[in-house]
């Protein structure tokens, strides 16, 4: 089938007055075929190509219904795939998914780079609520970026106090293996109780205070409605969020954080985008601050509660054992990042394990050794007799003679 160009050509040459005979010969087509043309008052449709298979044939109903469900990333769809048995390549998907998705308007902004081991960034950002237990929890993300290698850590927490958030932090340097010169913040509560122009002279909030200067490390702050500040890691947070969590299932609170780290051993053994690197391979050129050089930091927070009648303590939901002599005692709980100590009087009564979730009970038996035969022996001793709380009072009562009761009555005749 000739195509339209050919076609015109053939009109072409007709008007010029040469015969079918000259014209297939300069043309190269046959007689036949001239004389089919020319005689043909439309040109020829164009002849629609034959499409070859794809290896993403089989997927695009899958992508295309989570991209309805989710916004979620193209490399996000491509892993997913990946999972289900796909083995082309990422650019077929890529577009693929950029078909099928609308596209976004970003507004530009200016991308700060920071040196090796001089600066990492904080953010702890609510993430939804989670079911646990039963019950639905808020449920928040603490993200730390390394700045030169991009090196993430990613932690979800059911508390937002500043013990949590410190204890997150020792959790990132243990990941890292060190810290770095200067974390960067936003102006959140757990961090600064009054911000002042220049981030040294802020008021600290005195538990994080104690914790960076045990380290050593400086803390800056962003300034207020400026997040480009902080672009690695609001990019970060972001990025978590349709990467990992969107459209993801967990069967509990524990689940999401292991799956968390599987998730952040891929990532960070993948090319990053900006880097051009592999961020666990750029880790090396950090320069770290070794953590463990530094004493250890004992994130020991302290709370008062009162033991109930039937010896327990609560605490977030859950109820401890606590030994029965003192129970309706005031006491002081001791609370570490996986332990909770009972003080009562300076003395550390009794220690368990932080258990997760809701209306769970952590209970040791010997807290209750000789509970029951002492009720026994209370309810076995004699009861006293009954004797009345009152007693009766003897009158006196004043004797007289008939004669005067003779008198009194004739008198009352008259």
């Amino acid at each position: 089938m000739l195509d339209l160009e050919e076609f015109l050509m053939l009109r072409d040459l007709f008007n010029q007055e040469l015969s079918i005979s000259e014209i297939a010969r300069r043309t190269g087509h046959s007689r036949g075929t001239v004389r089919k043309y020319l005689l043909s008052p439309v040109p020829p449709a164009p002849q629609k190509r034959q499409q070859k298979p794809s290896k993403l044939d089989g997927y695009k109903e899958y992508i295309t219904a989570r991209l309805q469900e989710y916004p979620l990333s193209a490399k996000r769809i491509y892993r997913e795939i990946q999972e289900k048995g796909f083995t082309g390549k990422y650019t077929i998907v890529k577009d693929f998914v950029r078909e099928v998705r609308p596209r976004t308007s970003v507004a530009a902004v200016y991308r700060y780079e920071t040196k090796p081991g001089v600066q990492s960034q904080v953010d702890w950002a609510e993430c939804g609520r989670i079911d646990i237990d039963n019950q639905s929890r808020k449920l928040y993300c603490f993200t730390m970026v390394l700045g030169y290698s991009r090196m993430r850590y990613v932690e979800f927490t059911l508390h937002i106090d500043v013990h949590t958030l410190i204890q997150c932090h020792l959790n990132a340097f243990h990941y890292f293996g060190g810290y770095t010169n200067e974390i960067l913040y936003d102006n959140m509560k757990q961090i600064v109780i009054k911000r002042a122009p220049v981030s040294s002279d802020s008021i600290w909030n005195p538990d994080f205070e104690d914790f960076f200067k045990h380290y050593g490390f400086i803390p800056r702050l962003c300034r207020p409605y400026r997040p480009q500040t902080k672009g690695k890691i609001e990019n970060s947070v972001g990025f978590v969020k349709r990467d990992f969590l969107m459209g993801s299932e967990f069967h509990s609170f524990s689940d999401l954080n292991l799956q968390a780290q599987s998730w952040l051993a891929r990532i960070n053994s993948t090319v990053h985008g900006t880097t051009n690197e592999i961020p666990a391979e750029r880790l090396a050129k950090e320069g770290l601050r070794n953590y463990e050089k530094v004493p250890p930091y004992h994130n020991i927070r302290a709370e008062r509660r009162k033991i109930s009648r039937d010896s327990y303590v609560s605490y977030l939901g859950n109820r401890y054992s606590v030994p029965y002599r003192f129970a309706g005692r005031d006491c002081s709980l001791q609370i570490s990042d996986k332990s909770l100590t009972v003080i009562i009087g300076g003395d550390a009564i009794c220690t368990h394990e932080i258990r997760q979730g809701h209306s769970n009970i952590s209970r040791n038996k010997e807290h209750f050794q000789g509970l029951l035969s002492e009720i026994l022996k209370q309810n076995s001793n004699p009861k006293p007799k009954f004797s009345p709380s009152f007693k009766f009072i003897e009158l006196d009562v004043e004797q007289r003679s008939l004669s005067t009761y003779d008198a009194f009555s004739e008198g009352v005749r008259k």
